[in-house]
C-alpha cells in the first residue's frame, strides 16, 4: 500500500475519537462531508472498511481500533516534532554559518560578532574564510558577506560594517629614502609592487582616483601572494610597495614602520554588505543579525 497523506490519517483519528463526523468536523473547521471523503479515500488505499458508520453512530471497526492505537503515539509524535519548530520561529535561537572574505573576517566582523553574541545568548555562529566568488547557498551558508561589485542582483544586502573604505599605498622609510616617492600613480611602473593574488591566480590592478581623473596599472614586482600578512610584511622589510586595505595598513603607519604615499589618489568604494537569498522564511538567527545590523 502506497503511503497516505497525513492530512487523511488525522481526519480518521479525529472521527474515531469523536465518533461523530459532525463534531469532528467542527474540531477541524472543514464540512462533514470533506471528512467522510477523507476516510474513504483511506479505507479505498488499505483496501478494507476502518469504521462501522449507522445513522446514530460511528465506531471504529476490529482493524480500525489497531489503527487507532498504532496511529495515536505517532501523530502525538509529529506534533510533538512541528511543536518544536517554534523555537525557530521569531527567535534568535540556532546556529547562522557565514562565508566571508578575508579583509571582513579581519577587520569588519571583530567589532560586530562580539556585541551581537553578547546580545543573542541562543546563537552561534560559523565563519568560514573565502576570497574565490563562489554560490554560498550552494555551499550550505545561510549568507555571504560581498563587497558591492560581487553581488548576484537577485540577493537581500544588507550594508555591514564601514560604509567606505579606501585602499592605501605605503612603503617603509628604509625604501623611501632609497627610491624616493612617487608623484603620480604611474611612476609605480617603474617601482616595486607587492602584488595580492586571488583564487585562480588573478592580479587584480591597482585603480587610483584624484579630482576626476582615474588611473588603472598593473604594476610589477619581487612578490606576488595571496597572504596579505605577507605582504606586509615584505613592504616593512623594504622590498617594495603595498597597496591594499587602509585598515590593515594603518596599525604600522601609525607605528613608523610604513609610510603613506599618494593620499589624494586612493581608491574608496563602499564597505561590505551581509546577502541571503529571500526575505521569506528567514532562519531566526540570520534574521536577528540582519535586524541588528539595521538597527546599528
Amino acid at each position: 500500500m502506497k503511503p497516505h497523506s497525513l492530512s487523511d490519517l488525522d481526519a480518521f483519528l479525529a472521527v474515531a475519537r469523536h465518533r461523530n463526523f459532525r463534531r469532528a468536523a467542527r474540531e477541524r473547521g472543514v464540512s462533514a462531508s470533506t471528512l467522510s471523503q477523507a476516510v474513504r479515500d483511506l479505507e479505498e488505499a488499505t483496501g478494507m472498511r476502518l469504521l462501522h458508520r449507522t445513522t446514530r453512530s460511528v465506531t471504529p471497526t476490529e482493524a480500525g481500533q489497531r489503527l487507532v492505537d498504532s496511529l495515536t503515539p505517532a501523530m502525538a509524535a509529529v506534533t510533538q516534532a512541528l511543536d518544536g519548530l517554534d523555537q525557530y520561529r521569531g527567535t534568535a535561537f540556532g546556529t547562522l554559518r557565514l562565508n566571508v572574505p578575508g579583509i571582513v573576517a579581519r577587520v569588519v566582523l571583530p567589532d560586530i560578532l562580539g556585541p551581537f553574541l553578547a546580545a543573542h545568548p541562543g546563537v552561534r555562529v560559523e565563519v568560514e574564510e573565502e576570497n574565490a566568488f563562489v554560490d554560498v547557498f550552494a555551499a550550505g551558508f545561510d549568507a555571504g558577506v560581498r563587497y558591492e561589485e560581487a553581488l548576484a542582483q537577485d540577493v537581500v544586502a544588507v550594508p555591514m560594517g564601514p560604509r567606505v573604505q579606501r585602499y592605501l599605498l605605503a612603503a617603509s622609510p628604509a625604501h623611501i629614502a632609497q627610491h624616493g616617492l612617487p608623484q603620480h600613480p604611474t611612476d609605480l611602473l617603474s617601482r616595486p609592487c607587492l602584488r595580492q593574488s586571488f583564487p585562480g591566480g588573478a592580479l587584480l590592478p591597482w585603480e587610483f582616483e584624484c579630482d576626476g581623473e582615474g588611473v588603472k596599472l598593473n604594476p610589477s614586482g619581487p612578490l606576488v601572494a595571496s597572504n596579505s600578512h605577507l605582504l606586509t610584511g615584505a613592504a616593512m622589510d623594504g622590498l617594495g610597495w603595498i597597496y591594499t586595505f587602509a585598515e590593515l595598513l594603518a596599525p604600522h603607519i601609525a607605528a613608523g614602520e610604513l609610510v603613506e604615499a599618494l593620499p589624494d589618489w586612493s581608491l574608496r568604494f563602499s564597505g561590505p554588505y551581509l546577502y541571503y537569498s529571500s526575505r521569506r522564511h528567514v532562519p531566526g538567527p540570520l534574521r536577528a543579525l540582519v535586524e541588528w545590523l539595521r538597527n546599528r
